[in-house]
């Protein structure tokens, strides 16, 4: 595993000194070692790790001098002060497993420090809310109200309504947006780890724990905590975080000194947390500690009217990944205004993703949409056939396959294929059905009455798009279209 582009090792003993280069030689992992007057040189022109001997003189100086650099100490001594920057120590003799691990956690610092994030990825959380709307613009005006304050803030709305984006969104118009923002996923983390993820742990605390690492309230020292589906948190890790948000001071797992938190906490949840109440899985005090100020994101189909602005938006987003742009037609995008969307923006957002493969540099009409985005019918080009193959046209798409075969093959075979037709034939072979009423039957008043039946039926189960309907019956849309006025209906009969 490489953790980062290099490693400084700054180490005063020799021996110490060429058993981490073989450790790191080891497992792949770019390194250099320096004195401490070559550090300063080296650590400034880029990020980088540094493993630095606790016994070198100003130790702890140097490490403060530093801060957009992570620190792992080695060898015997003692910091003083709490650095947001110290990661952690490792431990003689030296261990392939500990020292991946820590260097994992100092890539992590490194990912959260502000402006550290990768180019798609920071420019995605710090995308401006698109959109026009009220609802939007409320949310706007609820964010410009409370990102200077330190009051928590609970984020409610559906899947997909983008909540991070808002809590990014709230962290970097705050006082706080030089400092890091670290979100975590509580529904995402198995509960016997969330502790040791929230608040870190010390070695040996428990299996597996190798060394002493930073939980996510340390990392994010001086910025905001983004608390994601905290809805999904267990009832004891609910408890833990309460006195956390009321004393402002936890613990690592497995130890026993206090840490001050200085971290703002923005939570955000799908769920119904008043119910959640009722039904005794979440906490009432914490519930009222979070949500000292709400901010419900409204769904997509709550600000339809946002979609076109959100589609050049995701347009512009996906273009240089997929080097490709789609334009979409006025009825395309009057379809998707039509559309549910329960998997609300990051549904729009997979759609467009999906249109940009399947019709590269191209214009989506209605037609290209996936089947169930159509909602209108779509105006295509279509030959003007004669009233006998329209007509045809339609008998065959009444019938079965077996039955339209009939049609395809005029045959008496075909007509017959049991041999049940009359012995008398006329000039060209054709018989006459031998089980015809003696009374005989209105032929084309039966075909009408079968015709408007499956045509009621067909717009039916298809929420009365025409275009839709006429591909179930396998005729082309202008026949349907001229049935139905022939018949008299609509696409509410």
């Amino acid at each position: 595993m490489q953790a980062s582009n290099s490693v400084l090792v700054c180490e005063s003993d020799q021996e110490r000194a060429k058993q981490l280069e073989t450790v790191l030689g080891f497992i792949g992992q770019q390194f250099n070692v320096c004195n401490t007057d070559e550090l300063s040189a080296l650590a400034s022109n880029a990020d980088k790790v540094v493993l630095i001997s606790k016994q070198l003189e100003d130790v702890q100086s140097i490490i403060a001098k530093h801060p957009h650099c992570p620190f792992l100490t080695v060898g015997e001594g003692s910091i003083v002060e709490v650095l947001p920057n110290l990661i952690g120590h490792l431990d003689l003799p030296f261990n392939y497993e500990q020292l991946t691990q820590l260097l994992h956690h100092c890539d992590a610092y490194l990912t959260h420090l502000p402006g550290k994030a990768s180019p798609a990825k920071s420019e995605r959380l710090r995308q401006n809310l698109i959109g026009k709307g009220i609802a939007i613009q409320e949310v706007r005006h609820l964010i410009e109200q409370v990102a200077t304050k330190e009051a928590n803030v609970l984020i409610l709305g559906e899947s997909g309504t983008g909540k991070e984006v808002v809590a990014k969104a709230i962290h970097d118009h705050s006082v706080r947006s030089e400092g890091p923002f670290v979100p975590i996923n509580c529904g995402a983390i198995p509960p016997d780890l969330l502790e040791s993820e929230l608040f870190g742990h010390e070695k040996g605390a428990f299996t597996g724990a190798f060394a002493m690492r930073k939980g996510r309230f340390e990392l994010a020292e001086g910025g905001t905590l983004f608390l994601d589906e905290i809805g999904d948190m267990p009832m004891p890790m609910q408890v833990k975080l309460l006195r956390v948000l009321q004393e402002r001071q936890f613990e690592r797992v497995g130890g026993s000194k206090a840490i001050t938190a200085n971290v703002r906490v923005v939570a955000a949840t799908h769920r119904q947390l008043e119910r959640m109440i009722e039904q005794e899985k979440f906490r009432e005090d914490l519930y009222y500690r979070l949500n000292v100020f709400p901010i419900e994101m409204p769904s997509l189909r709550e600000r339809q009217d946002d979609i076109p602005l959100l589609l050049q938006e995701l347009v512009n987003r996906h273009e240089d990944e997929h080097s490709a742009v789609v334009r979409f037609t006025q009825r395309a995008v009057e379809s998707l205004m039509q559309h549910q969307w329960p998997g609300n923006v990051r549904e729009l957002s997979n759609l467009v993703e999906r249109l940009l493969i399947l019709h590269p540099d191209q214009i989506v009409d209605v037609n290209d949409l996936p089947p169930k985005y159509r909602h209108i019918d779509a105006e295509t080009f279509e030959p003007n056939y004669s009233p006998e193959l329209a007509e045809r046209d339609a008998l065959l798409a009444i019938f079965s396959d077996e039955d339209a075969s009939v049609f395809s093959d005029p045959s008496p075979e075909a007509l017959f294929p049991d041999g049940e037709q009359d012995q008398e034939l006329d000039e060209e072979g054709w018989g006459t059905v031998q089980q015809l009423p003696d009374e005989g039957v209105n032929l084309k008043e039966l075909l009408a009455d079968l015709e408007v039946d499956l045509i009621r039926q067909a717009l039916e189960q298809q929420d009365g798009v025409v275009a839709r309907a006429a591909e179930q019956l396998g005729m082309r849309r202008t026949t349907l279209v001229e049935k139905m006025r022939k018949y008299g209906l609509n696409k509410d009969s």
